[in-house]
């Protein structure tokens, strides 16, 4: 996408570790070439000010298809801080290490690049072949790897695992 900083697209990149972190996506697509596709970009020289991706913003790596109606990109210092992807739900497909595929979809998908915390809220649905999860909010920390997941309210948390021997659904 033309005009987009070096830095925002860095940001953009940050966000594609949510997919290796939840589900060992094929780790070959962290070295293809990113493309960034969007309606508008809305950028500023000044941090207090996000740069805004809009009307539907498309990333593509590798495997790797993200998306979402609008994407937040706040920075610090000219460098990245936090990747906001909302819209109708953001969704994320991108095929594991061993060709099988894994997606998830989720209202809001925030990445604080800091802390290495990534949070999914609003009808959240992974799915892999493997197993499947699904709920209100899940939070992942890349840093050890710990998942926490649960509504809020009377939300509930629902798991799915498939034996390693299953053929399908079932």
């Amino acid at each position: 996408m033309k005009g987009l900083p070096a830095n925002a697209a860095a940001l953009l990149i940050a966000t594609l570790v949510l997919a290796p972190a939840l589900a060992q996506a094929r780790s070959s697509d962290r070295s293809k070439p990113m493309d960034i596709d969007a309606g508008a970009t809305d950028y500023s020289l000044d941090d207090r000010r996000p740069t805004v991706l809009s009307g539907g913003v498309t990333i593509t790596q590798g495997s790797l298809d993200i998306r979402s109606a609008r994407a937040e990109i706040t920075q610090r210092n000219g460098e990245p801080v936090r990747v906001v992807m909302t819209g109708g739900p953001v969704r994320l497909n991108q095929q594991l290490d061993d060709g099988t595929p894994m997606s998830a979809t989720a209202n809001n998908i925030d990445y604080n690049l800091q802390t290495e915390i990534v949070v999914l809220t609003g009808g959240v649905n992974l799915q892999q072949p493997r197993g499947s999860l699904t709920g209100s909010r899940v939070v992942y920390n890349m840093r050890n790897g710990q998942v926490q997941s649960g509504g809020q309210g009377a939300g509930r948390v629902k798991m799915r695992i498939m034996p390693r021997n299953a053929q399908g659904g079932g």
